[in-house]
């Protein structure tokens, strides 16, 4: 059993306090619906600095360096330094939430695992500094932020670390304004019922294991091309194709009943911020999120060859149009929903992340991450993660399953063919 000791917990602040105008930051409907949604969990693995590379660091030991270039960070993303707010409304029922951009601080965590290595984590693939590396994570609230959000925060700190000063030719300020909205809602935006009525139940989920499968560049081209070529057409991507190859193998691994409905989820996260009008910014701070659903019976699945599958995907993802945006939002209002990603079927599958996000390029100050890795926040039976590879063009999918589906798509030869060189 890994030993991890807690070296030292502290309040990072914003050195500066944010403008007035600014001070709150109301939630949309793209950010209410993630209220009973996990955090967002991810983080990088490194090799740890050489002493000469650390004695660098502005003169400072590594951790302090951390803290004062994450405090440099906060006064940028002062939001994340804030607080999230629930206010209570007894005249209409209702129940409203906001940002307080109240620089109370964010909270950092020091802790060793002296009994585990890099090639501990990279090598089974199934904690802050270890024997010679040191993972940094971060943990943000998803109703406050999206996959892009995150990685623009991410960005913005390690270019910060290493010495860089943030200005229009490096990294752009995130974007808070809600602009977009103007017209179509009226802030704040009152949800009907009180937070006691909300369900999150958490059920004790079944044992799990994890897995990174690596996708080269050469193979995620030849999954394209062979979906592409079924189906007569150059739409498909090679997401689409790498992720309809990654459906057909789970479920055909978890020996489902053949006319059993597949539900897959496919997640739409930097696609939404260019599909309405007027586009938002890529520095936009919140959720441009939408859920799109392919749901076909196994038979269908197993019946027909990857671009088949990979298209039904790509259908999907296109009719995420700016008028469906737009519905979508409108439809909430009148609607509330609160999205729950526990407690879902066997028979589905979900995916989140993106390879489009800059992962590797996150240099602190003494080189590029070895890896990237999520945390427990909403894992279930069939979640998987993409990341970008750390070779161009390839894509890493972190994949969370029952340890008998994972130990079938181990022996499945036409799913690990893929693999092979």
């Amino acid at each position: 059993m890994t030993h991890i000791c807690l070296k030292s917990t502290s309040t990072i602040r914003a050195a500066a306090s944010p403008n007035e105008s600014t001070r709150r930051i109301e939630l949309t409907p793209w950010d209410l619906q993630m209220l009973l949604v996990d955090h967002i969990q991810k983080g990088l693995l490194f090799f740890k600095p050489t002493p000469s590379q650390e004695e660098e660091l502005q003169g400072s030991g590594l951790i302090d360096h951390l803290k004062t270039s994450l405090s440099r960070t906060l006064d940028i993303f002062y939001p994340l330094a804030g607080r999230l707010v629930m206010v209570e409304n007894d005249d209409d029922k209702s129940t409203t939430f906001f940002v307080d951009c109240n620089n109370l601080g964010a909270q950092f965590v020091h802790a060793v695992a002296d009994d585990v290595t890099v090639a501990d984590i990279l090598d089974p693939i199934y904690v802050t500094e270890l024997i010679d590396g040191i993972f940094i994570g971060c943990t943000l609230n998803h109703c406050v932020v999206d996959g892009s959000s995150f990685w623009h925060f991410f960005n913005t700190w390690s270019e910060i670390s290493r010495g860089n000063n943030i200005n229009p030719t490096s990294i752009s300020p995130p974007i808070f304004q809600r602009c977009y909205f103007d017209g179509i809602i009226d802030f704040p935006l009152h949800i009907p019922f009180h937070h006691n009525e909300i369900s999150d139940e958490r059920s004790i989920p079944p044992p799990l294991k994890q897995k990174v499968f690596h996708f080269s560049k050469k193979k995620i081209s030849q999954l394209k091309a062979k979906a592409n070529a079924e189906m007569g057409t150059n739409n498909i991507s090679s997401l689409q194709a790498v992720l309809g190859h990654l459906w057909r193998s789970v479920v055909r691994n978890r020996h489902c009943s053949a006319n059993h409905e597949a539900h897959y989820h496919v997640v739409v996260v930097v696609g939404m911020r260019q599909r309405i009008q007027p586009p938002l910014p890529e520095e936009y701070l919140g959720n441009a999120v939408l859920f799109g659903t392919v749901t076909t019976t196994v038979e269908n699945l197993l019946g027909h060859g990857l671009g088949w599958v990979a298209s039904q995907i790509n259908k999907v993802i296109a009719s995420q149009t700016v008028e469906e945006g737009r519905k979508c939002i409108e439809d909430w209002v009148k609607a509330p929903k609160i999205s729950i990603l526990r407690g879902v079927t066997r028979n589905a599958l979900i995916t989140g992340s993106s390879p489009r996000f800059n992962v590797y390029g996150n240099d602190f100050g003494w080189g590029r991450p070895i890896a990237v890795r999520s945390g427990a926040g909403n894992k279930f039976d069939g979640k998987l993660t993409v990341f970008p590879g750390i070779e161009e063009g390839s894509m890493d999918f972190e994949a969370c399953l029952s340890p008998e589906t994972l130990q079938a798509m181990t022996d499945d030869s036409e799913f690990m063919e893929t693999f092979a060189s």
